[in-house]
């Protein structure tokens, strides 16, 4: 969040935010699974003008060995925005705010990955900022959970992460970078599909009626990127079983 005097600037006109949504709509979002071959999970996220990749690597064999958790797999979350995601060039490589995000986001995913399935081993998440463009902490959270289901990790739930934020002193869902940078307050939630919030961090001032408004909108854009998380995944797999059947005709001419 940018601190600085909003009376110059307008965030709504005729009753829509500057880029056309209403108050308590999400940006387009655009999921595609399986988009390594290299990885054991993979997924692409667009969310709004953010472009996020995700890779999951594991269950494999925890090095060094001195890490190994003898009843559990432990997780590793690396979360990273390239020096090209944003306008002025970012130095590369992690900084303060990519360990943060690294840490927070994990603790998100954690509390549903069955760790204890997969005893001294590590299940390895790759995050990587491609463009950025505010919210990028949940994108990366929605496409990891898609990874890690893509990869076979077995999960309670996937986890779907959106933020609520205050602009011009009104409550919106899911706010652009302008929003972001300009706006009063900005609160990003993670959660299951039965509503058990995971992650719930706020960056500027809310009011306790405000705060229940904006957990709530959040909560409900959860729930829609849930629907299109867990359709991306079935059309994946609907996909690879119609090819598995192939015709006998097909599969003779093939011989």
């Amino acid at each position: 969040m940018i601190a600085m005097d909003e009376s110059n600037i307008s965030f709504f006109k005729d009753g829509c935010r500057l880029d056309g949504r209403k108050a308590d709509q999400l940006r387009p979002l655009k999921i595609e699974v399986g988009v390594l071959a290299r990885a054991d999970g993979s997924c692409y996220i667009e969310m709004g003008g953010n472009k996020v990749i995700a890779a999951v690597y594991g269950p494999r064999e925890v090095h060094p060995r001195h890490l190994q958790e003898v009843t559990r797999a432990i997780v590793r979350y690396r979360y990273n925005m390239a020096s090209f995601s944003v306008e002025e060039r970012k130095r590369p490589g992690p900084d303060r705010r990519s360990y943060e995000l690294s840490k927070v986001s994990r603790e998100a995913l954690e509390p549903v990955i069955l760790t204890s399935y997969f005893p001294r081993s590590v299940i390895d998440v790759f995050v990587e900022v491609l463009q950025a463009d505010a919210g990028t902490r949940t994108a990366g959270i929605n496409a990891a959970s898609v990874a890690l289901a893509d990869a076979g990790i077995p999960m309670k739930s996937l986890i779907s992460s959106c933020a609520a934020g205050k602009v011009a002193d009104t409550i919106v869902l899911d706010p652009m970078k302008e929003e972001d940078n300009f706006g009063q307050a900005d609160l990003p939630v993670a959660m299951t599909p039965n509503g058990d919030i995971t992650l719930l961090q706020m960056d500027g001032g809310l009011s306790p009626a405000e705060l229940h408004e904006a957990v709530e909108m959040a909560m409900n854009g959860c729930r829609q990127i849930y629907e299109l998380q867990r359709k991306s995944l079935v059309d994946k797999y609907s996909q690879l079983e119609s090819l598995s059947q192939v015709p006998e005709q097909e599969a003779e001419a093939c011989d």
